[in-house]
């Protein structure tokens, strides 16, 4: 997906933007919680986001 329009790429920049709060806001949460299960449903969604960051960077790339 190399040949996008500008307005494709602001979108794409404006949801990579988003994903990124969503890492730092569950990275704060972990730190805070203390129940186990808790924990390893914070770690799940900070490792699929952390994907979905890299897929976005290389559509933009």
């Amino acid at each position: 997906m190399k040949a996008t329009g500008t307005h494709e790429t602001l979108e794409l920049h404006e949801l990579l933007m988003f994903k990124n709060t969503c890492l730092a806001k569950s990275t704060a949460m972990q730190q805070m919680a203390s129940d186990p299960q808790l924990k390893s449903l914070i770690q799940q969604d900070m490792q699929k986001t952390t994907q979905h960051i890299r897929d976005l960077q290389n559509l933009l790339s």
